[in-house]
């Protein structure tokens, strides 16, 4: 039973760890706002790339996938467009021959594999997909993505004049009014502003496999996912982190608006909780461990936070509603104070008025997905993973 000494002392540990959460948030703000915007009037055109797509049952998405790549304005002779068919059972296979030709290409896995006969199905589609690419430069995105017209362009000016081995790119979700996908876009965003510091500022390996882009000789270098196949998701993350290991100062964020990709939001909270359950999985298998602390430090405050909340409910005491109510008020205060500028970058900051509100949903999410993505199993793309 929690009485009230057991409560301060919850209060006073939560407060302990919640300052080292704010000098955190503090650090990424200035760091975020340090990264240059990536601005050129070049048109380089040198390069030829090979987009890589595994897609999944996306009949309701891969069309407009399809479209966008379709209106770049880099010349259609110079990339092309490779997505690979992970045993889907809708109309996806259906949606895209009609558009195949010399630049637009579909591999179907059940060509090469038995369903079933793997754990990491979207590595083995990825591969495939380099595998038989003709481009220098992969990117790999999602079927449920969309992306501006000068998408390729400004990805390829980067490449040619930085050389970079890997590039990391900014991702947002794709936001209605609906209480889910304006948490999920809340939510994103902070983490897409954590990974744009780290990378720029060469902290840690952070990354999204919906806007990635890595050169065919580094990923075949490394002998691409060759040790982590055995892990079902981590396609963009674990890879980073064998590429890191070799060349640790040759990889790019790259802050444009121009390469910015939208992705689809989760439509229910249920598939939201598996796919951060699935995130929250990796975490045990990252190389690069400097993450670790920081993911330690997250997860206290917010196990921290949840107790005293029960603890208001359970004692339904004045003075535990206190600290709770300061503790969360520090934490939402610097959350958007970090959020801000990061909102701004991606002209999401009206979406900011419903933060506070989110509070108690975010808490108890942290929790729990993150307890379970160590020691329970999840759903992805219909397939059960322990």
């Amino acid at each position: 039973m929690i009485d009230i000494n057991m409560l301060q002392l919850i209060f006073i540990i939560g407060f302990v760890v919640l300052i080292g959460y704010v000098m955190l948030l503090l650090f990424y703000r200035i760091k975020w706002n340090s990264i240059p915007n990536y601005t050129s009037d070049a048109l380089h055109q040198n390069t030829f790339v090979s987009i890589i797509v595994a897609a999944r049952n996306e009949e309701d998405n891969i069309e407009k996938l399809i479209q966008s790549i379709i209106a770049q304005t880099y010349p259609a002779s110079h990339y092309e467009l490779i997505i690979i068919d992970d045993f889907s059972s809708d109309q996806t296979v259906s949606i895209i021959k009609p558009h195949l030709n010399n630049q637009i290409r579909l591999l179907e896995m059940r060509n090469y594999i038995a369903d079933g006969s793997i754990t990491a199905y979207k590595k083995k589609a990825i591969a495939l997909g380099i595998e038989h690419s003709k481009g220098s430069l992969m990117i790999t995105t999602d079927a449920d993505c969309m992306m501006g017209k000068d998408w390729l362009q400004t990805i390829v000016n980067v490449y040619e004049e930085k050389k970079p081995v890997m590039m990391v790119m900014p991702v947002v979700i794709h936001c209605k009014n609906r209480f889910v996908e304006i948490f999920q876009t809340l939510d994103f965003m902070s983490l897409q502003g954590i990974t744009g510091v780290v990378v720029h500022h060469k902290l840690m390996g952070m990354c999204n496999g919906a806007n990635l882009a890595y050169t065919k000789n580094i990923f075949n270098e490394v002998g691409g996912f060759e040790g982590i196949d055995n892990i079902a998701s981590g396609d963009d993350y674990l890879l980073m982190h064998k590429i890191g290991a070799l060349y640790p100062n040759e990889m790019l964020f790259v802050k444009s608006k121009n390469v910015v990709v939208e992705t689809a939001a989760i439509q229910n909270w249920k598939a939201f909780f598996q796919q951060r359950i699935r995130w929250a999985s990796k975490a045990e298998k990252y190389q690069d461990k400097r993450i670790l602390p920081v993911l330690m430090l997250v997860y206290f405050v917010n196990v921290s936070l949840l107790v005293l909340l029960i603890a208001s409910v359970v004692l339904m005491k004045m003075i535990a509603i206190k600290y709770l109510v300061l503790l969360l008020l520090i934490k939402t205060i610097f959350e958007l104070i970090f959020l801000l500028p990061v909102a701004k970058f991606f002209n999401k900051e009206k979406w900011l008025w419903w933060f506070p509100l989110m509070q108690p949903f975010h808490i108890c999410y942290t929790v729990v997905a993150g307890w379970l993505g160590k020691f329970g199993n999840y759903e992805w793309k219909s397939r059960n993973v322990k």
